[in-house]
């Protein structure tokens, strides 16, 4: 791999954005690397936990405007930018949020405009508090927020401040951040790497095949009513306590002891 690095310590994968001296932009060939390694984790199972990080003084600068997509020779600058969303952003950020093992996004700088999204769409964020997040979209570009941002922002902040930053362009600090509840935490840059690994660790450890139903349950349960998500419950409920983790963690339960999944 040219643009990323990737390697697996203790069931922790630690995908790191290996373009530093462009913040870690995303341009075609990245986005296919990280697509790769994000295909073999759900495919052979070869991590129970993601990390994914920049190189650098950046976690990620949103896409790289210099780079060409390929394929676009004939194509208006505004459906190259289109092309290159189907082809390449738009299933980056669904293959990401679709893994059934939870995902960290260890922001070690600026994420700004798509390296905002690509943190976001992660299950946990945890941020070093030199780190940022800007919307740059419309105030700098002239275009809408993507990478899911529209959908995130209003979800996670709200309205009022979600359009705020998107139309402002503002930078976010991780520690307003933190406490607005845009991330999960903020940490000194020199614990940013053992925070996030001592979390993932955690989660590498725990039962897989339940985390990867939370997530399930906490995504449909935005267009379920709450009679909807209790049959929901209910029915995955009867799945799971069927399944040798929870036979398990009862057992450490009654042992008080620290249960062992598989």
């Amino acid at each position: 791999m040219e643009h990323i690095t990737f390697e697996i310590q203790d069931g922790v994968g630690v995908l790191t954005l290996n373009r530093p001296d462009v913040l870690n932009s995303l341009h075609i060939p990245l986005m296919d690397e990280v697509r790769a390694v994000v295909a073999d984790i759900r495919a052979n199972k070869t991590a129970r936990a993601l990390v994914i990080t920049g190189a650098g003084r950046g976690f990620c600068a949103g896409a790289d405007l210099m780079a060409k997509t390929p394929g676009t020779d004939d194509m208006s600058r505004g459906q190259a930018v289109s092309h290159g969303m189907d082809i390449a952003f738009n299933p980056m950020v669904l293959e990401i949020a679709n893994l059934p093992i939870p995902t960290i996004a260890s922001v070690n700088g600026i994420a700004a405009g798509g390296g905002m999204g690509l943190a976001l769409v992660c299950d946990i964020v945890v941020a070093a508090k030199s780190a940022g997040f800007v919307s740059v979209f419309a105030p700098r570009l002239g275009l809408i927020p993507d990478m899911g941002c529209t959908w995130l922002l209003p979800r996670i902040l709200g309205r009022a401040r979600a359009r705020a930053l998107a139309l402002t362009g503002e930078k976010l600090p991780a520690t307003t951040a933190a406490e607005w509840g845009l991330i999960w935490k903020c940490v000194e840059d020199d614990q940013l790497t053992a925070e996030t690994m001592r979390i993932a660790g955690k989660l590498a450890s725990g039962p897989s095949n339940a985390f990867g139903e939370v997530k399930k349950a906490l995504d449909i349960a935005e267009t379920h009513s709450l009679s909807q998500q209790l049959d929901y419950e209910r029915d995955t409920q009867g799945v799971l306590g069927d399944h040798p983790n929870f036979l398990e963690g009862v057992k450490a339960f009654a042992t008080k002891r620290e249960p062992n999944f598989s």
